[in-house]
């Protein structure tokens, strides 16, 4: 699970950040929360929200990034490519920092990452047993236009490690290579709907690539059904079909293509998603990203959650987190929202506020780190009174 991640000069994001997990046990447990192996109590959501353009989407970018740097540097960019980390336009020549820990295979681990687009920086691993002891340490050294790599218990040849690309990171590398502790790492399961450039926008490939999801996940394509049948979308039912791509190139390629059942006088029509409300299709990705998450555990980045939906379909769909039945995996979520009710819904220590000032600097706090914040507060009343910051200035 996911505990904490940190970063600085990240886009509009200059000085040192951090998102904590992490809940105090002096909090009231409830179902959003769960107590890990390595004995902290973790939040299973984090909700993101402030004003248009404060830098909520730059805040949850560097999990996604880092997740993806991890996992698959290696196989997905090319060797002469820059790794895709934009610095704060104030300080360009800067290196970018990440820092994350999480806890796996019932032990604490810390990630840490120096980089410039052009290469890594400092890139290290650590292990907590009584304190955190590193893994592997690597350092670019300038002078010699080398590699430094200190390991313990790593595993990947000396040689290979020194040899590692600069624009990959040394856990991708070494899964390539067969290393145990790297492969499991690099298999950590990350669902989001967020890239480089942003929220992936809605469309048509969307679609086409959930529906290529729940065609091979059974249970899940059940369970989507279902949901979708009862948040009162018209629906009753979801068909999927497998139909020609019309691809000139490719003839006999196929699709998958969702198709949504609806009743009229007992009778059953079907109606292609893209002719289906944004809400409906918006809905349906969701699911494809979610119930994904849910069956097999990790972590869901969603910005803009609510985007299409009806701000009362959030309580229904945040529920799927904090029900033990719909997550035995304590999978966790960290989105971004504008439809404050949210703050309905969950503790303080589970937002984080998200403000820009007039250096186009964002800044971002834990709503229990706001002074004077008490517990019953109606947060949402106080939050669109403007108590907390973290609102539009007109």
């Amino acid at each position: 699970m996911l505990h904490s991640y940190a970063f600085s000069n990240f886009q509009s994001f200059r000085e040192r950040t951090e998102v904590d997990f992490t809940q105090s046990k002096k909090v009231a447990f409830t179902d959003w929360m769960t107590d890990t192996p390595t004995g902290e109590r973790v939040s299973k959501l984090m909700a993101v929200i402030g004003p248009n353009a404060s830098g909520k989407t730059a805040l949850i970018k560097p999990v996604a990034f880092l997740a993806w740097f991890i996992a698959h540097s290696f196989q997905q960019i090319k060797p002469e490519a820059n790794i895709p980390v934009t610095p704060h336009f104030a300080a360009p020549n800067e290196p970018t920092e990440f820092e994350v820990t999480a806890d796996f295979d019932g032990k604490l681990w810390r990630y840490v990452l120096r980089c410039t687009p052009e290469r890594v920086l400092h890139e290290a691993l650590y292990v907590k047993r009584e304190r955190f002891s590193y893994v592997f340490i690597r350092d670019w050294d300038a002078k010699d236009s080398s590699y430094s790599v200190k390991q313990q218990d790593f595993g990947l040849a000396a040689q290979e490690a020194r040899k590692a690309r600069p624009n990959a990171s040394l856990i991708s590398t070494a899964a390539q290579y067969g290393v145990p502790l790297a492969q499991r790492f690099a298999s950590a399961l990350v669902m989001t709907n967020v890239n480089v450039f942003g929220r992936i926008p809605m469309g048509e490939q969307l679609l086409t690539s959930a529906a290529q999801h729940f065609s091979l996940n059974a249970a899940q394509r059940t369970h989507m059904e279902r949901l979708l049948s009862s948040w009162d979308f018209g629906l009753s039912g979801v068909e999927l079909r497998e139909i020609p791509a019309n691809n000139p190139q490719q003839p006999d390629q196929k699709i998958w293509t969702p198709f949504g059942k609806h009743i009229a006088d007992k009778t059953i029509f079907t109606l292609p998603f893209v002719l289906e409300s944004s809400g409906t299709q918006a809905a349906f990705v969701l699911l494809s990203r979610l119930l994904h998450t849910l069956e097999h555990g990790g972590l869901a980045i969603i910005d803009e959650f609510e985007n299409d939906l009806h701000p009362h379909m959030l309580e229904p769909i945040l529920g799927l987190f904090s029900n033990p039945d719909t997550n035995p995996l304590n999978a966790q979520l960290l989105f971004t929202c504008h439809a404050v009710e949210v703050l309905n819904l969950v503790n303080k220590s589970q937002v984080m506020l998200v403000e820009k000032d007039q250096h186009c600097e964002s800044t971002a706090c834990r709503m229990d780190a706001v002074e004077g914040i008490r517990s019953d507060d109606n947060f949402y009343a106080k939050y669109m009174a403007g108590a907390y910051g973290a609102v539009p200035s007109f």
